[in-house]
């Protein structure tokens, strides 16, 4: 995280930037993923890369970001004569919300826990104690 929790707190935040607070998700995924959405029908990988002018490779690395995120599905359209491809399109948008909110959740029971942790150790500290490492 580049910034601190503080900090992140001030900025003005659209709701996209949960893609890359929780997520870790870049520009370029945050694209594919528009493109995606505004498409009225599945995407493979070459379509995508043309609509975000890059190439099918750099893509390719950005599509495996959301699929690892749960921000899109992969379905596999056989051909007649044999052989496939792949395309692509977004996941459920309350199935992503909800799956935001468990990890939000996650994330504040461990930060509660290290809280809670922080106090016990420093609470009644007398002045051998360690003191918190500064920055």
């Amino acid at each position: 995280m580049a910034n601190s929790m503080a900090e992140q707190l001030q900025q003005d935040m659209e709701c996209e930037g949960l893609l890359e607070c929780i997520h870790g998700l870049k520009q370029l995924d945050k694209e594919c993923f528009r493109v995606m959405v505004e498409s009225e029908e599945p995407l493979t990988i070459d379509e995508i890369g043309e609509r975000v002018d890059r190439e099918r490779s750099t893509a390719y690395r950005s599509i495996q970001r959301l699929l690892q995120s749960g921000f899109i599905q992969k379905e596999q359209i056989n051909y007649d004569q044999g052989g496939y491809y792949h395309v692509y399109h977004p996941a459920d948008p309350t199935q992503i919300a909800n799956d935001m909110q468990r990890m939000l959740n996650d994330w504040y029971a461990k930060m509660g826990l290290l809280i809670q942790e922080f106090e016990d150790k420093y609470e009644n500290a007398g002045p051998e104690a360690e003191a918190p490492a500064s920055s």
